[in-house]
C-alpha cells in the first residue's frame, strides 16, 4: 500500500500551474516538496472545508485549476460538499487520500472505515470523473490524465495510515498565504 508522501510527491511531479489546496496530514508533508505561492495550507477549526475552499477559488478565478488534497474523515464529514462541485464545470481535482484515520487528531478510526466506496460516492454524487488508486503504481499511471482537463474530478487515493502523527502547522501565518495567494493570482 503507498504511503501519504509517495501520493505527494507523485504529484508534485504532476502539478502543472493549478494552487494547491492542502488539509491535516498533508500540510505536514507538502511543503517539503513544494513552496510555490499557489500553494494554500488551510488548517480550519472545522475539518471538511477543502473542497468548498477549492470549488470557491475556480468559481473566482474561471479557468485556474485547484487541486485539494483531503482526507477520508473530513470528506465524511462534509459529503454534501461532493453534491455541490458537482453542479459546476470547473477545472477543480479532489484527491482523497484515504488511510482510515483522524491520523492527525490521535490516530481514531474513520467511521466505517475501509468499508466506504468513496468512488461509488463520487459518481452517486455525479462528479464526472472518478478515479480509485489502491497502489503506487496505478496512481502513477492516471496521474497526468486526472490532474488535467475539466472537471470536477475526484481521485480516491488509499494510503496506509501512520499512528502517532501530529497536528500539522501551516509553514507560514495565515495572512501571509493569503497574500501570497492573493498576488499569484492577479
Amino acid at each position: 500500500m503507498m504511503t501519504h508522501r509517495e501520493v505527494l510527491e507523485v504529484l508534485a511531479a504532476h502539478r502543472n500551474d493549478q494552487v494547491v489546496v492542502t488539509t491535516m496530514g498533508s500540510v505536514a508533508i507538502w511543503p517539503k516538496l513544494s513552496d510555490s505561492p499557489l500553494d494554500f495550507h488551510y488548517i480550519p477549526s472545522s475539518m471538511g472545508q477543502g473542497v468548498p475552499l477549492g470549488l470557491g477559488l475556480c468559481l473566482a478565478k474561471p479557468g485556474r485549476g485547484v487541486i485539494v488534497l483531503t482526507g477520508d474523515g473530513g470528506t465524511l464529514m462534509n459529503l454534501g460538499c461532493l453534491v455541490t462541485a458537482a453542479q459546476f464545470s470547473v477545472p477543480l481535482y479532489i484527491l482523497l487520500i484515504d488511510n482510515g484515520l483522524y491520523e492527525v487528531t490521535g490516530g481514531q478510526a474513520v467511521a466505517n472505515a475501509g468499508r466506504t466506496d468513496f468512488a461509488a460516492v463520487a459518481r452517486g454524487a455525479k462528479i464526472p470523473r472518478v478515479y480509485e488508486c489502491a497502489s503506487l503504481a496505478e496512481w502513477k499511471a492516471i496521474a497526468s490524465e486526472s490532474l488535467s482537463g475539466n472537471g470536477p474530478v475526484f481521485v480516491w487515493l488509499m494510503v496506509k495510515g501512520e499512528l502517532g502523527q501530529s497536528t500539522p502547522t501551516s509553514p507560514r501565518p495565515m495572512s501571509e498565504q493569503i497574500n501570497r495567494l492573493r498576488e499569484a493570482l492577479k
